[in-house]
């Protein structure tokens, strides 16, 4: 598969600008309209958002703009996110389906592709594996009708943490129900990019790709947070993981999610660009089966 057949999408953080996870405001300082059209221009054909600003551009300008401003551009691939606390009960839970009911709302209208979603954000030790996996069968039958997919994103700092468990959590559950593949959080979660080939290829929903420094910075989660590096810039072997992929049957789209305090700060028609190339080039050696 040549490289001009590649579909990538740019997740939330890649294009938002000068915000970030936990930010006072999640909500990006470009408009949505600068975003798509430097997204387009760049060559992406992907786009996430996360809750507060899809909120925040509905609220703006209708929700027919904004899927007129996506499909001008030729953004053709969408994610929203992050649902947190699903698996819980009382208070924290209310909170969590009120913010799904209006994540898939708009996905729905969007036509987007996932919902993506932590496993026990901040929980220590192993998640509850039978309660988990009832939550999650509920969470899919509710995305369903709205034709979204929900993928799990087993981060390091969550009780969903690794392959094994996100397998446990998520395997056989539901057909829209499965995984998001990071290449930050696989390295970081100190699994081997091998360990990728025992995913069922039915739970591969979504990927991401990034690059990250070989120190940590501080804790885990700054580290995500701030210093994510643009692929083949740091020391991650970022063509390794995507063969590991394709090898399981993968063939895309390809996120890209770009979560750095340096990247942030450059000119979104800039940032848009180095983040859309150095990722292109990660494919020119990957062997696609015939």
């Amino acid at each position: 598969m040549p490289t001009k057949n590649i579909e990538l999408l740019a997740a939330y953080w890649t294009l938002a600008g000068d915000t970030y996870p936990g930010a006072p405001s999640e909500i990006s300082p470009f408009s949505l309209q600068d975003r798509a059209q430097a997204a387009s221009k760049a060559g992406w054909r992907g786009m996430g958002f996360v809750h507060a600003d899809l909120l925040h551009n509905v609220d703006k300008l209708g929700i027919s703009t904004v899927r007129n401003i996506l499909q001008d551009n030729g953004i053709k691939h969408v994610e929203v996110e992050f649902l947190t606390d699903w698996h819980l009960d009382g208070e924290r839970r209310a909170a969590s389906d009120k913010m799904r009911d209006e994540l898939l709302e708009i996905a729905g209208e969007l036509g987007a592709r996932s919902l993506k979603v932590a496993g026990g954000l901040f929980e220590d030790g192993p998640p509850d594996v039978p309660r988990m996996r009832e939550t999650f069968a509920l969470l899919c039958d509710r995305a369903q009708p709205f034709g979204v997919n929900v993928v799990i994103e087993f981060l390091p700092f969550s009780s969903v943490c690794t392959i094994d468990r996100a397998i446990a959590v998520t395997e056989n559950v539901r057909p829209n129900g499965g995984l998001l593949v990071d290449t930050w959080h696989v390295a970081r979660g100190g699994m081997s990019f091998d360990e990728i080939a025992k995913i069922p290829l039915e739970l591969i929903k979504s990927i991401e790709l990034d690059d990250a420094n070989h120190a940590i910075v501080e804790t885990l989660f700054n580290d995500s947070t701030h210093h994510r590096k643009l692929c083949g810039e740091g020391v991650l072997d970022v063509p390794a993981f995507i063969q590991q992929v394709v090898n399981v049957g993968y063939r895309g789209p390809w996120g890209v999610e770009l979560i750095s305090a340096e990247l942030r700060k450059l000119p979104l028609e800039v940032a848009a660009k180095r983040a859309f190339d150095t990722t292109l080039a990660q494919f020119e050696g990957i062997q696609f089966p015939n």
